[in-house]
C-alpha cells in the first residue's frame, strides 16, 4: 500500500472498518471469490441486507468493492443508503464531491472505489426516494454499485428498496443468524432478485 492508501485505510479504521490486506489473506481471498461470482452474475446494482442488528455491512461491502475494482479494473461505488442513520457520515467532508441538491457526497477510496455517503441524516420516508433518485441519475459513472440497505427493515422499506436493485444479498453471522430470519427474508424478497446468503464472522 502506498501512503495515500494507508491514510485512507486509517480513516476507515477510525470508523470501525478494517481493510483486509496481507495480514488477513483468507478474508481477501473470500472477497475476491465473491467478487468473481458477482461479475459472473453481471448485476450492476447489488443490495446488501443485514439478517439482524449484529451484522455490519460496510466493512464486508467495501472489501468486496475493492475486490471488484481489482478484478475488473472498472469503477465501483459503495452507497451508505441509510440516510436516517448513516454509518459512514463521519467520513464525509466539505471537500467531498456532491451538489447541494444531492443527498449523497462522494469520496474516492484507493483509486477506483467511491464511497457515497449522506451529507446529513434525513427524515423518515426519505430513504427510498433518495436511493431511487441516486440510482436513476447518479450512478452512470460506476460499473458496479454495492448498496448498504441497513435500517430499511426497521421502517418496513427493505422490500421497496430491494426493488431498486438488480440483486440482493442477505448478510448473516455464522453460528449466530437464526434460520427463521433467513426464511422470513426469503418470503419478503422477489425470488428473481435474490443472489444468496453471505455468512461472516
Amino acid at each position: 500500500m502506498d501512503f495515500t492508501a494507508l491514510e485512507e485505510a486509517g480513516r476507515l479504521a477510525e470508523v470501525g472498518i478494517h481493510i483486509a490486506g496481507d495480514e488477513a489473506p483468507e478474508v481477501r481471498a473470500e472477497c475476491i471469490r465473491i467478487a468473481r461470482r458477482l461479475l459472473a452474475e453481471q448485476t450492476k446494482v447489488i443490495g446488501f441486507i443485514p439478517a439482524d442488528d449484529t451484522v455490519g455491512i460496510p466493512s464486508v461491502a467495501i472489501q468486496i468493492g475493492l475486490a471488484l475494482v481489482e478484478l475488473s479494473g472498472a469503477t465501483a461505488a459503495y452507497v451508505d443508503a441509510n440516510v436516517r442513520y448513516p454509518a459512514l457520515a463521519a467520513l464525509s467532508t466539505d471537500s467531498d464531491e456532491g451538489s447541494e441538491e444531492s443527498v449523497f457526497s462522494t469520496r474516492w477510496l484507493m483509486g477506483s472505489l467511491a464511497l457515497l455517503t449522506p451529507h446529513r441524516a434525513e427524515r423518515a420516508g426519505e430513504a427510498v426516494p433518495a436511493l431511487a433518485s441516486l440510482l436513476l441519475d447518479g450512478v452512470q459513472l460506476f460499473e458496479h454499485v454495492l448498496v448498504d440497505l441497513t435500517g430499511f427493515e426497521l421502517l418496513g422499506e427493505h422490500a421497496s428498496a430491494a426493488a431498486c436493485m438488480d440483486g440482493v444479498v442477505l448478510v448473516g453471522r455464522a453460528h449466530g443468524t437464526q434460520e427463521k430470519s433467513l426464511l422470513q427474508f426469503l418470503n419478503e424478497m422477489p425470488e428473481s432478485r435474490f443472489l444468496g446468503v453471505l455468512l461472516i464472522g
